[in-house]
């Protein structure tokens, strides 16, 4: 298929903001799909692999505007110009290819397979000369594309498609695409999608229009699936509210989520985010190998660090920091041990247990893991319907320095990747929330040279809105204290990410995700999101999740309407 016709998908579908008109657009498109192009849906969410695959395009705006200035013979300095007044790279390119030579026009007409072709080359190379290496292979893509194809081949390699597509979007449009007539199919596609975790998987079975075979998708270990999410309650009597009476109640971690695999002896550690991190904890390995029974599982998790001396609980920037290194993994251990705290089994022996009710899936992983203090243990719990003993346990849980409580329903299948009503976290009134920063400005002062007042931004779905700006909770100097979080180290770690810079004002690609704690929500016209955030500090880096995990504007909304109450 001609990259040309895709290009022009990715303009119908950013035309609309109308998820049932994107809906309708792409169910035409898959139906006249031809199976040689299946991987094309990748494309359509920005990627270049199934969502599980940890190889991402991964390519800096720097090196997408040197591959522009030498596609369309374009002084560098012209395009960084465009790109300040337009805040669009892929507009950018569109815009210089447009006024590029004619000789340089259309050297090649682009396929879809050879964009996919030449994006997957980029993940794999390594060492010297990579840099001029990936340049070339970018170069030879915009060099043959048109206006319209350079524009998206640019979304795409800085990971910014800008068509409000999403999962569920793809789910629907495969479900009137190929089952018309049946209403109750999105749910099952939705279902083979959670345990395949690959939409190529997913779209090969429903164009053949059976149902039973998309029944029959299974869960396959060492490949990554989504982690379930919880809704929020105020207090363990609105916990109760949703989940009912009586219902299983859990410490909520103060840690990370990890998810363990074991295909006989291969052991493997995903965190929330599909990252794999068997590397970065050998110890966890050896546990899960010691003291859990079984030959083939998934396990649900949360990795908790402690003090070595006084064996009490540490908050999760204490051990944050374990998760990217990839050296001295050794020393790390010793240093910032953990614990694992085994919550929910997702399979067994062969068998998915995603359908089974919780009760039954919580009793079957605590007859497998040999509780061991400090190395891995089954999640402290009770069941109760009792709101004294409800709150009883959640003071002890805030004691023992967790975050606070899960509330889960007794009969609830598990939801890869929904935030569903099956469970409930309940914590301390002062409330916290996961954002993304998407621009700044730069300091004076002591803070000179370092950028400061963060922009915060939430997610809507489709994008992210602005709810406030954080500048508190930071250090002015870096300092040995594990979890501490220094201006210098920040403006470091979002320097690679900045988009525009306009006097000290500058925007931000939306990668780094934040903890911050603020007092209360407010309506605001200053920020595009209508709120603000009141009093917002900063607490911690969150290098465990996507921008696109940051709480969502839905939630927030929520969260002002309990704070009316």
């Amino acid at each position: 298929m001609r990259y040309q016709k895709l290009a022009k998908l990715y303009e119908e579908l950013s035309s609309t903001t109308k998820r049932l008109e994107k809906v309708e657009i792409l169910s035409k498109f898959f139906e006249v799909l031809p199976k040689d192009d299946s991987e094309v849906i990748y494309l359509l969410m920005g990627k270049i692999y199934p969502e599980y695959d940890e190889r991402k395009i991964g390519i800096s705006n720097q090196l997408v505007i040197k591959a522009i200035s030498k596609a369309t013979g374009t002084e560098i300095k012209k395009i960084i110009h465009e790109w300040k007044m337009l805040g669009d790279l892929g507009e950018v390119a569109e815009k210089f290819t447009l006024h590029k030579k004619q000789s340089t026009l259309n050297s090649h007409i682009l396929t879809t397979t050879k964009v996919l072709e030449n994006l997957r080359k980029l993940p794999s190379l390594e060492g010297k000369g990579t840099v001029n290496k990936k340049l070339g292979i970018i170069t030879e893509l915009l060099t043959s594309a048109d206006p319209l194809e350079a524009k998206y081949i640019t979304r795409s390699l800085i990971g910014d498609l800008r068509i409000g597509i999403q999962e569920s979007t793809i789910r629907d449009a495969l479900a009137l695409a190929f089952f018309k007539k049946d209403k109750d199919v999105s749910e099952i596609i939705q279902k083979a999608i959670d345990k395949s975790n690959d939409l190529v998987v997913v779209l090969e079975i429903a164009r053949q229009g059976k149902i039973n075979e998309l029944e029959k998708v299974s869960l396959q270990i060492g490949k990554p699936i989504k982690a379930m999410l919880a809704q929020k309650a105020v207090n363990p009597k609105e916990g109760f509210a949703v989940v009912g009476k009586p219902c299983i109640i859990e410490y909520k971690y103060d840690g990370f989520r990890l998810l363990i695999h074991k295909n006989d002896e291969v052991i493997t550690l995903f965190t929330r985010s599909l990252e794999n991190v068997t590397a970065q904890f050998p110890e966890v390995v050896e546990y899960v190998n010691q003291y859990v029974k079984g030959k083939t599982f998934i396990l649900d998790s949360e990795a908790v660090g402690y003090d070595k001396k006084t064996k009490k609980y540490t908050e999760f920037q204490a051990i944050s920091q374990r998760i990217r290194r990839k050296h001295n993994i050794e020393k790390l251990q010793k240093e910032l041990p953990v614990e694992v705290n085994v919550f929910d089994i997702l399979y067994l022996e062969g068998k998915s247990q995603l359908d089974e009710p919780f009760e039954k899936r919580s009793k079957l992983l605590r007859s497998i893991v040999k509780d061991t203090p400090y190395k891995i243990i089954a999640s402290k719990q009770i069941i109760t319907d009792d709101e004294e003993k409800a709150m009883e346990f959640y003071n002890q849980a805030l004691e023992n320095n967790q975050e606070g409580i899960m509330m889960k329903k007794m009969d609830a299948e598990y939801r890869p990747g929904r935030r569903v009503g099956n469970m409930i976290k309940v914590k301390p009134e002062e409330k916290d929330l996961d954002l993304v920063i998407t621009g700044a400005e730069y300091g004076t002062g002591k803070r000179s040279g370092w950028l400061s007042s963060f922009i915060l931004s939430c997610w809507d779905g489709e994008k992210f809105l602005e709810i406030g700006k954080v500048g508190t909770g930071i250090k002015e100097k870096e300092t040995a204290e594990s979890g501490n979080v220094s201006f210098k180290e920040l403006t470091e770690k979002l320097k690679p990410y900045i988009i525009t810079e306009k006097g000290k004002n500058v925007t931000i690609e939306p990668k780094i995700v934040v903890a911050v704690t603020y007092q209360e929500i407010q309506k605001s016209p200053n920020y595009n999101s209508g709120l603000a955030l009141r009093f917002p500090r900063f607490t911690a880096l969150r290098p465990d999740k996507k921008p696109e995990q940051a709480n969502t504007l839905k939630e927030i909304l929520e969260d002002l309407k309990n704070q009316k109450r």
